[in-house]
């Protein structure tokens, strides 16, 4: 075993599948020069040259490519810079990439992996922040992945670059230079996609958090420790396929559910899960459920307007202690 952050976790995910796999290609802009703009594939176009291609600035040409290459047996990823450019190349995601495999009986593979930039936290406002969970959840054959931990990002992006349908990979920036570590086993390990994990256990309130808000969840956790609340945080870090199982046993469990989501509260990620527990687990429930959630507004530029925007601690924590009380 050995630490590892959750940038270093992205890089040697993909560069360890493309050592195992000659077809999987990397495909995005700056990928080449920068490793991408935030440098978490650096190192790969020295080691793997023309399979690493710069793209130019044109979601729907990368995309397209991304479907041609798909079907012609290549296993590309494409770096899709952040989530608000993935509305641009919706077309190709919704249609070639998503589609095809089902129009025709199941006799053709789309094992694309999409990787692309999440969340606020940098003053990058509105057009470079957004995490468009619900958006991509809404389309029918794409599987969905919010890893939270570097040993999340290693094992989920290799179960994505596997996979032989399509995979959208999310990865919050504010983790990709955070100095958090995991262990990581110092052998080849995947984690399956459509598997939620309990990063903590806890009796009195289910909290469901996703992506950055994991961390945030927990770092409030202490905090409700020591005024005798104690939560429960499962960690979906799939979206698509969810794992209702695992949510709707942790609300037997407690009998209370709060959903902790960086996405606006209108028809998001946070809704579908509150749906799913209300059709599937009511009988369980001892108190409405919650929701900490952005508000239904652009994300501000201001870096005190932006904090404000952004579900943190102390407001789980208001939502929690409400709920217990």
């Amino acid at each position: 075993m050995r630490e590892i952050t959750y940038q270093k976790a992205i890089n040697e995910a993909v560069d360890e599948e493309m050592a195992r796999d000659p077809a999987v290609i990397l495909m995005g802009q700056d990928v080449r020069t920068w490793g991408a703009p935030l440098g978490e594939f650096k190192g790969l176009y020295e080691k793997y040259g023309e399979r690493v291609l710069d793209t130019g600035i044109s979601e729907t040409a990368m995309l397209g490519a991304t479907a041609g290459s798909a079907a012609t047996g290549m296993r590309p990823i494409v770096h899709i810079m952040f989530g608000e450019f993935l509305g641009v190349c919706m077309s190709d995601i919704r249609c070639a990439l998503t589609k095809t495999r089902y129009m025709t009986g199941g006799k053709t593979k789309f094992p694309a992996t999409i990787m692309t930039y999440t969340g606020a936290g940098r003053s990058a406002a509105g057009e470079h922040s957004a995490c468009p969970y619900s958006i991509m959840m809404a389309t029918p054959g794409l599987k969905i992945v919010v890893p939270a931990t570097p040993y999340d990002a290693k094992g989920l992006i290799k179960s994505a670059i596997r996979e032989d349908n399509p995979v959208q990979v999310f990865y919050h920036v504010g983790l990709i230079f955070s100095k958090m570590t995991s262990e990581i086993p110092d052998e080849d390990f995947t984690i399956p996609i459509g598997k939620a994990d309990i990063k903590r256990e806890g009796n009195d309130v289910t909290v469901v958090a996703i992506g950055l808000m994991v961390h945030r969840a927990l770092a409030a956790a202490d905090k409700l420790q020591e005024k005798g609340i104690n939560i429960e945080i499962v960690d979906p870090r799939t979206l698509a396929p969810l794992d209702k199982q695992t949510i709707i046993d942790s609300v037997k469990k407690t009998g209370k559910l709060v959903i902790m989501d960086e996405e606006p509260k209108t028809e998001s990620a946070s809704s579908e899960i509150a749906a799913i527990v209300a059709e599937e687990a009511f009988y369980f429930l001892k108190a409405p459920i919650r929701r900490v959630c952005a508000p239904d507004t652009p994300i501000p530029f201001s870096p005190a307007l932006e904090r404000a925007w952004m579900p943190d601690e102390e407001n789980l924590i208001e939502a929690v202690t409400e709920l217990a009380g």
